[in-house]
């Protein structure tokens, strides 16, 4: 494998300067697609994090008072930033979290950029409203404010555009942000947060802690000085943060099992496309992952037949190979999940049709090649939980109403995706799946970065909406202004 990034000391980002840690303290970044000791992270304390809350807090004046248009020039800084240093970041990238070089690292940094030019136009469109009043002596304002200091978490599996949906539009209302991403991912993190800045923000306006979430993120959570708090990342991790976040504005982007749903009159080429893009994109290591495959029983011996032969032209292998579309799961967390939930389903009577183990000849354990399995049943551990991995699970079904009531049985809520000729049947389904998101005859792993996406209320994925003006539009108070307007003399 090609490793040209050399290993070097990392800082952390605050109140406008490169630090390290008042601990001291390092821990050892490492890839999974090689193994390397690739760079040492400071290991972030929550000293450190109290540090970074008070410079953003200090920040938020001389932030807000950046008018909007010069908040937009600076943004589209960071996005010229990235895309220059496009190559750069989509090795050290891959070499971080392990995704595919060409299939899907360059793809996600020019996806960051774009979140970051999307946050710039936007803010320019921010307008308040001129509201109706009872009394005819009153003119009624609506105007956009900045919330103040956001913490926002990010994960590992998409390290840039998780990080810059929720940074954005944070920046772009004026807020000020001290950012803690994941441990695994800390290297990209810092590279990202090195094109940030370069955007002459005033000193504070962004910082970066690194270091176990636990402490920073969790001090960051629930500082009295933090505002509002956008996450990332698993239900479990989610409550938590919510919990500390208690009274702050909350948005929470969590865990995710879609199921994919194909009837009978589907088009059964698009929907193993789909399935393949579902279920294996980022290593299955998405929210938005196809974990659980519904097949009408009149199409599901065809749809296994023709998503095994695709899943086969699957590439595993060195991430930085241009041939390769499948790379390593990013974490022995990760990998010992998609173990146990294969063990699991075939002890309760599922096939392996292909994969269902960790593959040999590879420079890391986490090599975990495409996996289908047949005979899942609603109630096995695959089918239940979110796998988070190379995993297609495909389970059969007889009828609309059994279909539905399948995908609904389930305490996730993010997105579903179907696949149908119907247009009435894609239309009921759409409005009967408890989903924040519906995808017709497409990929469950398909989105754009300007349209409104999260969780439905009752289930465990989430609240609040990212993408485009409707995070922009979270991230801001509205506060109304009554004008007392003086009759003529």
């Amino acid at each position: 494998m090609t490793v040209d990034v050399a290993r070097s000391v990392k800082k952390m980002f605050v109140d406008g300067k490169w630090i390290d840690s008042e601990s001291g303290k390092h821990f050892d970044a490492t890839s999974p697609a090689t193994g390397e000791v690739i760079a040492q992270v400071p290991k972030g304390t929550r000293a450190d994090a109290r540090r970074a809350i008070e410079a953003a807090h200090r920040a938020r004046k001389p932030m807000a008072a950046l008018k909007g248009f010069e908040r937009s020039k600076r943004l589209h800084r960071i996005a010229e930033a990235i895309e220059r240093r496009r190559d750069e970041l989509g090795h050290i990238l891959t070499l971080d979290q392990g995704k595919p070089l060409v299939a899907e690292a360059l793809v996600e940094v020019d996806e960051a950029a774009e979140y970051f030019r999307i946050a710039a136009e936007d803010l320019k469109r921010l307008e308040g409203r001129l509201l109706p009043s009872a009394s005819p002596s009153k003119l009624v304002l609506a105007r956009h404010y900045p919330r103040g200091v956001y913490g926002i978490i990010t994960p590992w599996n998409w390290p840039l555009t998780m990080a810059a949906e929720l940074i954005a539009p944070a920046l772009a209302a004026g807020n000020t942000v001290v950012w803690t991403p994941a441990s695994s991912t800390s290297v990209i993190s810092v590279a990202l947060m090195e094109c940030m800045a370069e955007a002459d923000l005033p000193e504070g306006a962004i910082n970066l802690v690194t270091g176990p979430g636990a402490e920073v993120g969790d001090e960051v959570a629930g500082h009295v000085l933090v505002d509002g708090v956008g996450f990332v990342g698993s239900t479990e991790t989610g409550a938590s943060v919510a919990r500390r976040a208690a009274g702050k504005h909350v948005m929470l982007e969590l865990g995710g099992n879609g199921p994919i749903v194909v009837f009978g009159d589907a088009d059964l080429a698009k929907a193993v496309e789909g399935t393949i893009v579902g279920c294996y994109l980022c290593a299955g290591q998405s929210c938005t992952a196809g974990e659980r495959i519904l097949v009408h029983e009149s199409a599901h011996d065809e749809f296994v037949e023709r998503l095994e032969a695709a899943a086969r032209t699957l590439r595993l292998g060195d991430p930085f190979a241009p041939e390769t579309t499948l790379g390593p799961l990013n974490n022995e967390g990760v990998a010992m999940k998609m173990d146990e939930h294969v063990a699991d389903a075939v002890a309760h009577g599922a096939r392996v049709v292909i994969g269902g183990k960790r593959a040999d000849g590879f420079p890391t354990r986490l090599y975990y090649p495409a996996t289908i399995l047949d005979g899942v049943e609603p109630k096995m551990r695959v089918s239940l939980e979110e796998t988070f991995g190379p995993v297609a699970p495909v389970i059969k079904f007889g009828d609309e109403a059994q279909a539905l009531a399948m995908a609904n049985d389930s305490p996730y809520g993010l997105l579903g995706a179907v696949y149908t000729k119907d247009l009435s049947r894609a239309l009921r389904f759409a409005d009967g799946l408890e989903m924040g998101w519906v995808n017709i005859n497409e990929s469950s792993n398909y989105w754009e970065a300007h349209l409104p996406f999260g969780g439905r209320a009752g289930k465990r994925s989430g609240i609040g909406r990212v993408g485009g003006r409707f995070a922009l539009e979270q991230m801001t108070d509205l506060k109304t202004i009554v004008i007392e307007v003086e009759a003529a003399p």
